[in-house]
């Protein structure tokens, strides 16, 4: 949904060009991204119109009461058929917006990752420095001798998936509702947040906690906010973008950057004219020459 300051000729041209500049200037950016991110891959987020939480989900149960603790605990092969239906998207892969944070990251500007999603896809983008707040469908441990598993065995199971060393039920490493974030993760989201120059919130409505008060641990008021609908930081924002988080971080992160540093340094030598090189050895070698003369002196 656009504002209507977006509508006004050149308005969003003027927007990334600001994004663009902050980004520059800043050495050590925060993402912060929610279900919007990965909207563009083709995994529904929860709460929009479309979101699994107005869908359907095939049982005489609500979504939202489906992917609780306590639903887990007493339905467990009701969770399961639900989570491999509505959960799971092993085909999906990053879309424009993952592929962006991954080259601000090798540009060495980007300070953390930390996403509210569990598909895995940033790290599928090459992403190194996220962190995970509610988990990972790509990571499923036995309840009982905490033996690992891959995605697939979840999904390749039928009913409840069994450990195929003690038999005991194998769970998917997520935070359901009911259930606690890990402090470490939260502990180090916030770390990062505390020591970034610039934070960017993206394909987020910031209502889910604590995620959504994570901006109150900047040292300033930096925030950038890319979302398709309105949050309650638009107006606090230094720049707020109503548009997709995909078009916009791919148009303000340069592609190409170390090339294109590459290349200006070669621009700039072929300026001098095709006896730079030859006119630069004979400089060299006759420095090397005086101080070669200025070490026999001194013998």
């Amino acid at each position: 949904m656009e504002t209507r300051l977006d509508r006004y000729d050149g308005a969003r041209e003027k927007k990334i060009a600001l994004l663009k500049r902050l980004i520059s200037e800043s050495e050590k950016i925060v993402f912060l991204g929610g279900a919007g991110v990965s909207t563009e891959s083709g995994i529904p987020d929860f709460r929009s119109g479309q979101g699994i939480f107005n869908q359907d989900s095939g049982l005489e149960y609500r979504p939202v009461d489906i992917i609780s603790h306590s639903f887990f605990t007493k339905h467990p092969e009701e969770f399961f058929d639900f989570y491999r239906r509505k959960l799971c998207y092993p085909n999906a892969k990053p879309n424009k917006a993952h592929k962006a944070l991954v080259r601000l990251e090798r540009q060495g500007k980007l300070f953390a990752v930390i996403t509210q999603n569990v598909d895995n896809l940033h790290q599928m983008a090459g992403s190194k420095k996220t962190i995970e707040l509610h988990g990972s469908v790509s990571r499923n441990y036995c309840t009982s001798c905490r033996k690992n598993f891959p995605l697939a065995y979840v999904l390749e199971s039928t009913g409840i998936p069994k450990c195929d060393d003690c038999g005991a039920m194998v769970r998917p490493d997520i935070v359901l509702y009911e259930e606690h974030l890990d402090h470490t993760d939260i502990d180090r989201a916030v770390a990062s947040i505390e020591k970034a120059d610039l934070m960017i919130i993206g394909g987020t409505s910031l209502t889910v906690y604590p995620a959504a008060t994570f901006a109150q641990f900047l040292p300033h008021d930096r925030v950038v906010i890319i979302n398709k609908s309105s949050t309650y930081l638009d107006l606090q924002a230094m720049l707020t973008i109503h548009d997709s988080i995909g078009d916009v971080l791919d148009e303000a992160i340069p592609k190409r950057a170390r090339k294109a540093k590459i290349q200006e340094g070669k621009s700039s030598v072929s300026q001098e004219g095709p006896g730079y090189s030859d006119r630069t050895a004979s400089k060299r070698k006759s420095k090397q020459d005086k101080q070669s003369d200025k070490t026999e002196g001194n013998h």
